[in-house]
């Protein structure tokens, strides 16, 4: 595992926009409150918190890759397979708080999914790769999704992404797959984007785009929870006070024994 210090492009002020005007994903800039919190810097423990990632598909489709291309800036040709999981730290300064993207790095092979299932668990978002050369990692992408969501009791964000767009033969066969890519996507409930972990083409975007939605989202929860504690605290307070001051009609002027009452307290 490695933490990276903040870069310069890690800082996010404007809200990132997404690939395509598609997505179930319909936010274009950060929430009014969320944006007077981060302001006000009253975004609770949003700051110390990890958001986390988990980074599904099938072997050989570039999850590595991209990851180490965000993460490190490189591209390795010399592929090898990652055994069980890997993970990464990736710190942002998005509207002047820190928060944190921790990115699992999962095995695509069979033998390894009952290790990797186990890290699925809390996921805040899935991201789904596949290979935009071979259709038969696109078909796999319900599956994965499938799969991630079995071990997972959030209802995470969910991305899916198509890798190696640099290795397409033409910008024709780049939109036929896309459009594949987007009934796929219309069906999981994903944004949908393409990369290239080779130039590094719309990598940065992509990742900057996961952590705003991701930030937007938990600042949100957690003013949420926030108010909500607030308003349980004003309800046991108003029941404390009136359990304690219960007043009876002869407590009240103009109640029939108020007089009698006030008279019985002088004498």
């Amino acid at each position: 595992m490695r933490i990276s210090q903040v870069a310069r492009d890690r800082n996010l002020i404007k809200f990132p926009q997404p690939y395509k005007e598609e997505t179930p994903y319909k936010e274009r800039d950060f929430e009014p409150k969320v944006r007077d919190a981060c302001l006000a810097n009253k975004t609770g423990t949003v700051g110390l918190q990890v958001s986390k990632v988990i980074v599904v598909g099938d072997v050989s489709v570039g999850k590595t890759c991209l990851v180490n291309r965000f993460c490190h800036e490189v591209f390795d040709r010399d592929y090898k397979a990652t055994i069980g999981v890997d993970f990464e730290v990736e710190r942002f300064d998005v509207l002047g708080i820190p928060f944190n993207l921790q990115l699992w790095d999962t095995a695509g092979q069979e033998r390894f999914k009952c290790i990797a299932a186990a890290y699925y668990r809390g996921a805040h978002v899935v991201v789904i790769v596949f290979d935009m050369r071979e259709s038969y990692t696109l078909d796999h992408a319900k599956r994965w999704y499938q799969e991630s969501l079995l071990e997972n009791s959030h209802d995470p964000h969910i991305f899916l992404v198509g890798t190696k767009r640099d290795l397409c033969e033409s910008h024709e066969e780049v939109q036929k797959v896309e459009e594949a890519a987007m009934e796929v996507a219309r069906e999981i409930k994903a944004e949908y984007w393409s990369v290239s972990s080779l130039s590094g083409q719309n990598v940065e975007e992509f990742f900057n785009r996961l952590a705003g939605i991701t930030f937007n989202a938990s600042v949100l929860k957690a003013l949420d929870d926030l108010e909500a504690k607030s308003a349980s605290r004003q309800i046991a307070i108003a029941q404390s006070s009136e359990n304690r001051i219960k007043l009876t009609p002869d407590d009240i002027d103009g109640g029939p024994g108020y007089k009698n009452k006030k008279a019985g307290c002088c004498n």
